[in-house]
């Protein structure tokens, strides 16, 4: 079920993201963790500390015109969320969902996040649903589920 796409990246630290790139990150991660799952407060007080990865369509693509934000994910730095660094706020735009480009941008951000911080693990919070999705990235469940923002949650871990 997925057909090639032509995905430009950008991967910035939250100082480096242009004025529209933090526009278009944040109108689309609002369309998901406000519009789609209900309240919850996005802006966390960690993107000034981590990585973000865009990816813009470079070609228009159904309704989205070529330029538009299709991709995102945040990695947090080490230490902060947990010791090691922490991939999270992962989001594809609803009008490409479907499409095998979730896997796309969590193989992306896991690349980047092994480059970035080698030799080091990398944890995330995932919902409980998406266990085995992440789990064909590497990522093994530890502890035991949990809520949070009313959605069933697990904590997982890749090893280095």
């Amino acid at each position: 079920m997925h057909r090639r796409f032509d995905i430009r990246w950008s991967w910035a630290r939250f100082e480096e993201l242009s004025l529209h790139d933090l526009y278009d990150a944040l109108q689309l991660r609002a369309r998901v963790f406000i519009l789609e799952q209900g309240p919850y407060l996005d802006p966390d007080g960690l993107d000034q500390q981590s990585w973000h990865l865009l990816g813009r369509l470079g070609q228009p693509s159904g309704e989205l015109p070529a330029g538009a934000l299709a991709l995102y994910l945040r990695a947090v730095d080490p230490g902060l969320k947990y010791a090691e660094p922490s991939i999270g706020r992962v989001v594809t735009h609803l009008a490409l969902r479907g499409q095998g480009l979730g896997g796309v941008l969590v193989g992306e951000g896991v690349e980047r996040c092994v480059n970035q911080f080698p030799n080091q693990g990398i944890r995330i919070s995932a919902q409980a649903h998406l266990a085995a999705f992440y789990g064909g990235f590497g990522f093994e469940i530890v502890g035991m589920p949990y809520g949070e923002d009313s959605i069933p949650h697990v904590q997982m871990f890749r090893p280095a």
